[in-house]
């Protein structure tokens, strides 16, 4: 029998079936063959533009492995001299367009660019160097872009476009000054960046990098005038290790906190037991709002970069955001207004240091809510990749450590918290105490799997003693902004809805070590790690946490106390880029009216939306409804793309044209009249 008919490829003389893979590159892995790529990423687009991968398929030539689908009969030679000599002269190529000072670069030993180049043997680029230098940008607290490493491979553009759904970068430029910037080369602090790294974490130069602290970092723990105290998140326990040869997964706990005792912290505290007070107070207020039938859905908070997301697009649903703050902030308020007194060290000599596997949570940290008298609840956020690099720098032997526990009272947190690092973590460790809390009886079954798993968007039905919750977890702005629409729309409904940036939630957050180039399997190991952190854990609810009982018991009280109210929770507030300020063109007298407001923004008005303006004032005087509905203009709904857009009172409809604008009117408009009556 032929290969054509056998469903196999030759590869490199291996004979390989075909089991449904997409491109060559995957079947090549089966065998474990590592062909070198820089733009594929599992969980990204096949883009193909980096040509790292080419192969030879014969009687074709030079293919993209990446791009290329694997058909029965081909016959693959990964290691020709026309490809060894093609790759060779594509790393010489991004080497002449890159600067070369590796040495002081933040991605030294753990650049792509850089493992390629030795991959391939160069010792010398044939081509000049490119002179002519951009400007770093610096601007947010959370990363730092540098042009002059960036090698035009797009994964950030993909990244930002798919993954989270707001596209802040793209190609600019031609030929030599191409470029991959925001648009009108602004910085990052000018665009809609959410500040999740998630472009870092898949740069394979160092052209998007975290922000570093750890200068800050050391210099506090040097300085014998000062109290340093660390918490740790829970996904940092199950990746920190990687740095150091250990698999994926594997709980590191006692050898960080020992790491950092050894490096001069004073006290290391677990995220995981704010975590557990977050659970208590937020899963309080959705018991409120369930016996209030109020603010429903409920929104979870500790994303940072979900919450500035909605404060920028979703400024109408902040009320339904949960008022407790993440469980970093959380920490930050228990660090200064507690353990100070409670260690008798003052505000003015303790530094608090968070451990994150997040990014934003720098520009969360400096969030003006949790700055008071010019001094932030967290001083210092270190990502998992900066205290990874405090580590080496101590000259610490990592596998070798002894594990310490954590610093007593406040010594650990639930298996419940612990599973705050992966999505649909919060939402299981909030069902854990809800489920109590409504019905007065003992949880025995602990793990909620349905809530479980990768998938994008996963929703349950948890049933409450008679008492349906709907909920719903969602990880990645991009579906979270699909999810978001369809329950505008009342195509969903749901109780609660977890919401985290990041793929797989904080386990895949941007500050965690690299893991290139297949991401998911890494995920998902990190994510068993956590669930099994879970399962050997003594204390598995967050309401059977010793310690947070004796939290409450000394200082809070009991949840949602006004000590609670002030600490643990805070406000949000819009940040939408374009103000919506209507102007007024017909004012209705009546205080029970309806507000219809038309974009006229660019994009509106040129399809039409002043015609509809006009059009929709003679209707209103046409039906005698002048004094019950007031027409107005706006500048931008920020729906450019499915314009002409109006508002009815706080409700968006898109696609109106002068064809469906009585239908509309009669049927949206009017209604509302008796609503408001």
């Amino acid at each position: 029998m032929r290969d054509a008919e056998k469903k196999v490829v030759i590869v490199d003389g291996q004979e390989i079936p075909l089991e449904g893979e997409k491109n060559i590159l995957e079947v090549a892995k089966k065998v474990n063959i590592d062909i070198p790529t820089f733009c594929y990423h599992s969980d990204l687009s096949v883009y193909g533009a980096c040509r790292m991968c080419l192969v030879e398929v014969e009687g074709r030539g030079l293919m993209p492995s990446c791009s290329t689908p694997p058909e029965p009969g081909m016959v693959i030679r990964t290691n020709t001299p026309r490809v060894l000599e093609a790759r060779k002269m594509i790393v010489e190529l991004y080497l002449a367009n890159h600067d070369r000072d590796c040495t002081v670069c933040e991605r030294n030993l753990n650049c792509r660019l850089q493992e390629m180049a030795s991959r391939m043997g160069i010792t010398k680029v044939r081509f000049g160097e490119r002179t002519e230098k951009d400007p770093k940008d610096d601007s947010t607290f959370s990363l730092v872009r540098d042009p002059n490493r960036c090698i035009l491979c797009g994964d950030c553009v993909r990244a930002c476009r798919e993954i989270e759904g707001i596209g802040i970068y793209d190609f600019t430029h031609r030929g030599a000054r191409a470029r991959v910037e925001p648009a009108f080369g602004k910085k990052l602090s000018e665009v809609e960046c959410v500040y999740c790294g998630q472009c870092a974490i898949r740069c394979p130069t160092a052209a998007l990098v975290v922000r570093s602290e750890v200068d800050a970092a050391w210099k506090a723990v040097l300085d014998p005038g000062k109290f340093v105290v660390a918490q740790i998140a829970p996904a940092v326990r199950v990746a920190i290790g990687e740095a150091f040869g250990l698999p994926p997964g594997e709980i590191t706990t006692g050898k960080i906190v020992a790491a950092l005792k050894k490096i001069g912290f004073d006290r290391v505290y677990d995220t995981s037991f704010s975590a557990d007070l977050v659970v208590i107070e937020e899963a309080e207020e959705f018991f409120r709002r369930l016996q209030s039938n109020s603010r429903l859905p409920q929104f979870t908070s500790c994303c940072p970069s979900w919450v500035v997301f909605a404060e920028r697009n979703y400024p109408f649903y902040l009320e339904h955001l949960s008022s407790v703050r993440s469980p970093q902030q959380v920490f930050g308020s228990v660090i200064r207004n507690f353990v100070s007194r409670m260690e008798d060290v003052p505000n003015e000599r303790l530094v608090s240091v968070s451990i994150m596997p997040c990014v934003a949570k720098k520009f969360e940290a400096r969030r003006p809510e949790y700055v008071h008298d010019g001094v932030p609840d967290v001083d210092i956020v270190l990502s998992a990749q900066e205290t990874i690099k405090m580590i080496k720098m101590a000259n610490i032997d990592f596998r070798e450590l002894d594990p310490i526990p954590f610093d007593t009272p406040l010594s650990a947190g639930s298996g419940a918290g612990v599973l705050f690092g992966v999505t649909g973590g919060v939402t299981e460790a909030v069902l854990r105490y809800a489920y109590e809390r409504l019905t007065g009886k003992e949880l025995r079954e602990l793990e909620f799997r349905a809530v479980r798993g990768f998938e994008t968007v996963r929703e349950a039905e948890v049933d409450f003693d008679g008492r349906p919750v709907r909920v719903a977890i969602v990880h990645g702005l991009a579906h979270a902004q699909r999810l978001i629409q369809e329950v505008r729309e009342g195509k969903r409904s749901y109780d609660f809805i977890e919401v985290m940036n990041c793929p797989g939630g904080c386990i895949g957050g941007g500050g965690m070590p690299l893991a290139y180039p297949d991401y998911q399997t890494v995920l998902k190991k990190r994510a068993e790690g956590l669930y099994n952190a879970d399962r050997l854990s003594p204390v598995r609810k967050a309401q059977d946490n010793p310690a947070v009982k004796l939290l409450y018991e000394r200082w809070l009280k009991h949840p949602g106390s006004e000590l609670a109210e002030r600490y643990l929770h805070t406000h949000y507030y819009s940040r939408r880029r374009i103000s919506n300020e209507v102007i007024r063109i017909q004012e209705a007298k009546s205080s029970r009216k309806v507000d219809v407001a038309v974009c006229v923004g660019t994009s509106c008005y040129l399809k039409g939306s002043y015609n509809i303006l006009q059009r929709l004032l003679r209707m209103v005087k046409e039906y005698g409804v002048e004094d019950r509905i007031s027409v107005g203009a706006t500048f931008c709904l920020e729906r450019c793309a499915k314009g002409p857009n109006i508002r009815i009172n706080e409700e968006i409809v898109s696609g109106v044209g002068e064809e469906n604008l009585k239908e509309i009117f009669e049927n949206l408009i009017l209604p509302r009249l008796q609503e408001v009556r």
